[in-house]
């Protein structure tokens, strides 16, 4: 089948990584298989598919993604393909408009929800957009549960068919990566680590927060970037522990930093399902998180949950994980049998079945 992946960008992020993997999962699955960005920066993502020989369509560097151009751009190419699978807000909403304008003929839409909530679902105006966009989809995915109850509580009424394919990581290579001893040279004795962008969706703040609850031979990785950057840096400044916190940017061996460090940290606002948290899981490290949307779903009953927010509860946490190694060993335990539920190949499989079912 004619597959086009559509995403504002190759970012950083669980959507994006979702999509670059899917894009050569699905080729090797004799797919033919093109990508589109409605921002086009340079990422590490999309050098990977370019030099794989994947067509990428890079519609625009700079401007939002919700300029009228993207709808235009993505006009023409929506008759070519059997499948469009949309990602995030305005692909999903220009995805429906450029198949409706187009008369988009056989063209199947697709559209995969990424979190439990959005801030568009507070938009009482907004909901008879969002119910006429998602009716001209032939599937909408939900990555969760959560997502799926919270999405069919919004589209009540709504025509649109919804289906539940959890996220998945390569649990093995996760499993099989090294700490690099090097890494943790100038670090304190103990080090949490946390891979995220910085959205306002996350809540890197309580970590820094409770880094300034625990003694001074802890220190927290930050790993990722993103436009709340200066604002974390200025708040790890304010809580004097800037020394404390290393902002690691984007990086290429997050399996090697994850099990370089001692526990394995995920602070958030609420998640769809979170591609680190499984991968955090996975690496046989201690992890703790938010008891939020979207998180609880995968770690309740393996890692340590903390009420959102708390940093008191988080610094407790992580000091007894750092601190008492059999209790350290059994959650670390539980939560790699966990991360093994949610692996890579199952929901290629899942997706892979839905694609040929529109055939």
């Amino acid at each position: 089948m004619r597959i086009l992946y559509v995403i504002t960008s190759l970012r950083r992020g669980g959507a994006e990584k979702l999509v670059a993997q899917l894009s050569m999962t699905m080729r090797e699955r004799e797919h033919s298989v093109d990508v589109a960005l409605f921002d086009g920066v340079e990422t590490t993502y999309k050098k990977e598919l370019e030099q794989a020989g994947f067509k990428v369509f890079s519609f625009s560097e700079e401007g939002s993604v919700y300029s009228p151009k993207m709808l235009f751009k993505l006009l023409p190419l929506i008759k070519k393909y059997d499948i469009v699978h949309t990602h995030n807000a305005s692909p999903q909403l220009y995805g429906a408009l450029a198949k409706w304008l187009s008369f988009g003929g056989k063209t199947k839409l697709i559209y995969t929800e990424h979190n439990t909530t959005n801030r568009r679902r507070n938009m009482a105006w907004f909901r008879a957009i969002d119910r006429w966009a998602y009716n001209r989809y032939s599937k909408i995915i939900c990555i969760s549960e959560k997502a799926y109850t919270n999405l069919a509580e919004y589209l009540k009424g709504c025509k649109a068919e919804i289906v539940t394919i959890k996220n998945g990581a390569d649990i093995s290579a996760l499993k099989a990566a090294a700490p690099n001893v090097e890494l943790r040279e100038g670090a304190g004795r103990y080090v949490i680590v946390m891979v995220a962008a910085f959205r306002p969706q996350k809540d890197q703040d309580t970590l820094i927060k409770a880094l300034a609850l625990l003694p001074k031979d802890y220190t927290l990785w930050l790993v990722g970037d993103g436009e709340r950057r200066v604002e974390l840096e200025a708040l790890a400044e304010n809580f004097e522990v800037a020394g404390r916190v290393k902002f690691w940017g984007v990086r290429d061996d997050v399996p090697t930093l994850l099990k370089s460090a001692d526990v394995v940290a995920f602070s958030s606002h609420y998640e769809g399902l979170s591609l680190s948290s499984i991968e955090g899981m996975a690496v046989g490290k201690p992890f703790v998180a938010s008891d939020v949307d979207g998180l609880r779903e995968i770690v309740e009953g393996a890692g340590v949950l903390i009420k959102e927010g708390d940093a008191e509860g988080f610094a407790a946490q992580i000091k007894e994980l750092c601190t008492n190694g059999e209790y350290a060993r059994q959650i670390a335990l539980a939560c790699e049998a966990r991360a093994a539920e949610y692996d890579f190949s199952k929901m290629a499989e899942e997706y892979n079945n839905l694609y040929m079912s529109l055939k």
